[in-house]
């Protein structure tokens, strides 16, 4: 299903008081589905706080995060395990592959917790690795695979279940710049083939400037950034 996307007024405050860190600040965007969208900022200023808002991680203090037209901020905790579950994948910095188990196995977890047909799980597993150009790899243990075959592999789960959108932080940090170019490129690919929406915090802006569009953080607030700096 094409995702679409509407950030309005959003603001994630900890603490309160003298003692309140106002983490993002009355951000706002919104996207068109198939667009590939990277966030960039220095360390704290809110770019992680902003995707976990938005993978349904984190509640919001106020304002709205609207996925295909629903406010995912409204939610109950039960209907926001439900979001997750269905509608996002997510790619951490850390791959947080199983190591005891194979990248095909890793795959197929995913659907053992999610109470989907195995059939169906075992087929869309074997396309999602054969994209990402892991087929001979797919009987690896995951403590075997390179750091770009993590990586790759985290993407695959991360669609396993066909999200509406797909979240990624920071998933070059380990990897370097060729590497790093091409699971980049990888996830790009696969969001754009099936039409899903796709944002990626980063520090790299070479990786950065693979995106349709970048924004950018500082002290919370959220700005467009222009292509050419």
């Amino acid at each position: 299903m094409p995702a679409t996307l509407e950030v309005s007024g959003l603001n994630k405050i900890y603490g309160s008081g003298e003692q309140a860190v106002h983490a993002v600040r009355n951000a706002e965007f919104s996207t068109a589905p198939g667009e590939f969208v990277a966030i960039v900022g220095p360390s704290g200023s809110g770019k992680t706080t902003l995707l976990a808002m938005i993978g349904g991680l984190l509640t919001p203090t106020s304002g709205s995060i609207r996925v295909n037209g629903r406010d995912i901020a409204q939610l109950s905790g039960r209907q926001q395990a439900a979001y997750r579950r269905r509608s996002v994948g997510y790619v951490f910095q850390a791959n947080n592959l199983l190591p005891f188990l194979t990248a095909r196995e890793n795959l197929l977890v995913v659907n053992a917790i999610g109470g989907g047909a195995r059939r169906e799980a075992a087929r869309r597993a074997s396309q999602l690795l054969d994209e990402l150009g892991l087929s001979e790899r797919a009987a690896a243990l995951a403590t075997r695979l390179s750091g770009g075959e993590r990586q790759r592999v985290a993407i695959a789960r991360a669609l396993m279940n066909d999200p509406a959108l797909v979240l990624v932080d920071e998933p070059t940090a380990s990897l370097d710049s060729q590497r790093g170019r091409l699971v980049v490129q990888s996830l790009i690919a696969e969001v754009k083939d099936r039409d899903k929406l796709g944002i990626m915090v980063t520090h790299d802006m070479e990786m950065a400037l693979l995106a349709d569009r970048i924004l950018e953080m500082h002290d919370g607030a959220l700005r467009q950034r222009p292509r050419t700096v």
